[in-house]
């Protein structure tokens, strides 16, 4: 029986994580779970060995220090929520989830895409699509966008300069082209990077008023990657002297608290939820408890439970497939849906997110 492989831990769990009560109880000893940004000097933290996390809870000294937490998994890609340096230097290991939610980012983007190539009237074999950033989510965005016809390029400085990387060294590099290109080139513009300020390649506030002057076809501009990717003030000025066409905005400077004026402004407009799909968000769940065994020395003896226990539900009856494959993306998922409610309630967006509806990336 799995118990013979239970050790005696006691792990704390963002309470808004899902898939993962049940789950977690079968693997551990010991299991509690509070809000993400309740954490800090609860019993319940000073007492935990390993957390499971979102991007809600900052993971630094002013949480961790006294505690006897010696691990940390977030169930998330992003990772600009962990102070990297002090785990190191209190010798707490951790470890993200990448690529966990790349076909629902892909999915999101997609039909957006779907959406404005409707309201332009035109196909979406007619928009070319600069993707910048080119890791997990990237490379599921152009199978997803390849699909349906947009010819796509491709801009990821640090993976071309990589001689190793074995996507270049199968294919070669001549698809990626330099951010002067998508300026140049492109009809949408979307992002898939992380959020650093530092290094050789920064990403914060990328696309600036520099690049927005730059450009020459006022594309869409879709940010699914971090808010401060984009510097939205001069994003905002672009918009309004008719240097870009539409805004799809999933990620923003400031969550919860985002620009009311971007808000507005933008033809979707969602609640970080790119990412938000049942199978996404199993996938994180599975990678995140299967990293706290891997940690642990946890045996899962039970693979078929273990599958079973965090699986998204299925889909309602009432959703039905016409056989168009717009119409049935859009059926799936119609990232309008989102916008509606947060253009509704902007106040609501952290409610909006811990409190998502069931969207599955396929049928």
């Amino acid at each position: 029986m799995a118990f013979e492989y239970f050790c005696r831990m006691k792990v704390l769990i963002d309470d808004k994580i899902p898939y993962i009560k049940g789950a977690a109880e079968w693997l551990f000893d010991e299991v509690s779970y509070l809000p993400g940004h309740t954490f800090a000097g609860s019993s319940e933290l000073r007492e935990a060995d390993a957390l499971i996390i979102r991007t809600r809870t900052r993971c630094d000294a002013a949480l961790l220090d006294g505690t006897p937490v010696k691990f940390i998994a977030t169930a998330t890609i992003g990772h600009d929520h962990i102070d990297k340096a002090y785990l190191e230097a209190a010798d707490i290991a951790w470890t993200n989830c990448p690529g966990c939610n790349a076909a629902s980012v892909a999915q999101y983007v997609r039909n957006s895409i779907l959406l404005i190539a409707q309201q332009h009237r035109i196909t979406p074999a007619q928009l070319t699509v600069g993707i910048i950033g080119y890791g997990h989510v990237g490379r599921q965005v152009r199978l997803a966008l390849t699909s349906i016809g947009c010819p796509t390029l491709l801009n990821d400085p640090p993976l071309v300069s990589s001689r190793d990387n074995n996507f270049i060294s199968q294919s070669g590099n001549e698809c990626f082209v330099d951010l002067k290109d998508i300026a140049r080139r492109c009809d949408v513009i979307t992002l898939h990077t992380p959020l650093t300020a530092e290094g050789q390649w920064p990403t914060y506030h990328l696309i600036d008023q520099r690049f927005l002057d730059s450009l020459e076809r006022k594309p869409v501009i879709i940010n699914a990657a971090r808010g401060g990717v984009i510097d939205e003030a001069a994003l905002l000025a672009a918009k309004a002297e008719g240097k870009v066409s539409d805004l799809v905005i999933d990620t923003w400077e400031g969550e919860p608290n985002i620009n009311k004026e971007l808000l507005d402004t933008a033809f979707i407009a969602t609640p970080h939820v790119a990412g938000y799909s049942a199978d996404g968000k199993s996938n994180a769940t599975r990678m995140a408890l299967r990293a706290v065994c891997t940690h642990f020395g946890i045996h899962i003896s039970d693979e078929p439970r273990f599958l079973q226990l965090t699986a998204p539900p299925p889909l309602p009856d009432d959703i039905k497939f016409c056989g168009d494959p717009t119409l049935d993306a859009l059926t799936l998922y119609n990232p309008l849906a989102d916008t509606r409610r947060l253009k509704a309630n902007p106040q609501d967006f952290e409610a909006q997110r811990g409190n998502y509806p069931l969207r599955r990336d396929n049928p």
